[in-house]
């Protein structure tokens, strides 16, 4: 699991990153608006846990923003703001959860287990649609605008991180460890093999989406 730490105390920030990381999270942490933003841009997160009170812009422009881009990843909202206005604010913007400062990391690790554990809502259970196309991930189905193809588990869950994140640069790194998983050994042509297989599946359901490479980057869906 891969998690965005948004936190501008220093002290707190460095304390929850050593313990998200001992859980075993995967976590990038940055204290501002801006550099939030440049993070959520350019990498996918299972999960963020963002600071209410930042400096210059709050928390909730990030989680705006987020939801502005279709962005649904699971937002736990950490403030030291704990009116019953305050929580109603953050949950009605998006928020997945809030937790109030002063708290314990264990009830913070408890709060991550369980976002982390719930799966993904959809207008339609599995389906995802983007452009001109739409994947039951359930089904492994891809529809296009001339055809249909059932396509490989492989296939699905690589296309499932494009249409989750699309015009979005996506690391190389990002997507091996996503489909594959952070410690196996796998060969680095076989990430480029199974674009080359999108990209075949998505002319063959007439779809007009093309996946870009980003030379010594990762890879980009565009429309």
């Amino acid at each position: 699991m891969r998690i965005l730490l948004v936190e501008d105390s220093a002290s707190l920030c460095e304390t929850l990153v050593f313990h998200l990381e001992h859980e075993g999270y995967e976590v990038d942490a940055c204290g501002d608006v801006a550099d939030a933003l440049e993070y959520i841009k350019n990498n996918a997160y299972d999960l963020v846990l963002l600071d209410r009170m930042l400096p210059g812009l709050d928390g909730l422009s990030v989680l705006a923003a987020m939801r502005r881009d279709g962005i649904q990843a699971p937002v736990l909202m950490i403030t030291a703001l704990d009116g019953i206005g305050e929580r109603v604010a953050g949950l009605d913007a998006g928020a997945d959860d809030y937790l109030v400062k002063p708290f314990a990391v264990e009830e913070m690790l408890a709060r991550v287990r369980s976002l982390c554990r719930r799966p993904r809502e959809w207008k339609e259970a599995g389906l995802l649609r983007y452009g001109d196309v739409s994947l039951d991930t359930l089904k492994q189905h891809l529809q296009g605008e001339s055809g249909a193809q059932t396509i490989t588990r492989r296939e699905t869950q690589l296309l499932e991180i494009f249409l989750r994140h699309p015009d979005k640069v996506l690391p190389r790194e990002m997507l091996f460890s996503l489909v594959w998983g952070a410690d196996a050994e796998v060969e680095n042509g076989n990430l480029d093999n199974y674009i080359h297989f999108l990209r075949a599946r998505l002319r063959d359901v007439g779809s007009r989406l093309q996946i870009k490479t980003q030379r010594s980057v990762g890879y980009q869906l565009k429309s």
